[in-house]
């Protein structure tokens, strides 16, 4: 565990950017090593260094590694994307995760169709996405419903987030 390892003589990255000194007991020491500057500036820029403060004494000793992870992850979200945050890259990766989903469930019907009749036309070695389009009877996949096997269906849908 970080808060273990005995540290160098030089202030912590928060204590330097703060321009105070860093004590054996700095609370910030163990997350911020001295060699991540931009670490602690990204974070302190966002959620300044007194809620930070007030975010790790709250937090068990053990989970506070994660928690400090997450303010870096939410802290750089919200510097690349104002508006919407970590939330834009969750949506972004939840529309990827559809998207491959998709494409998976495509992969598979059109897979099990080869494997019934080798002389269907759309089972030759032309590219797979020149015979999507009507494949299924739509055209769009934006209301796309994949059979999960066990008569659940899950309707993939583009997300509202960039």
């Amino acid at each position: 565990m970080r808060s273990q390892e005995p540290r160098s003589s030089s202030s912590c990255a928060a204590c330097k950017f703060m321009k105070r000194r860093c004590t054996l007991h700095c609370l910030f020491a163990p997350y911020f090593r001295a060699d991540e500057p931009k670490k602690f500036a990204k974070v302190h820029k966002v959620f300044g260094a007194s809620n930070v403060t007030k975010i790790l004494n709250e937090v068990p000793e053990p989970q506070r590694q994660d928690a400090v992870n997450s303010l870096v992850f939410e802290a750089e979200q919200r510097l690349k994307d104002p508006v919407y945050g970590c939330i834009g890259a969750i949506a972004s990766l939840q529309d990827k995760m559809f998207q491959l989903q998709h494409d998976l469930a495509v992969a598979k019907a059109r897979l099990a169709r080869c494997s019934t009749r080798t002389s269907y036309p759309s089972c030759s070695t032309t590219s797979p996405f020149s015979m999507l389009d009507g494949e299924f009877g739509m055209t769009s996949f934006d209301a796309f419903v994949v059979d999960q096997g066990c008569g659940l269906t899950t309707e993939l849908r583009q997300h509202p987030f960039p």
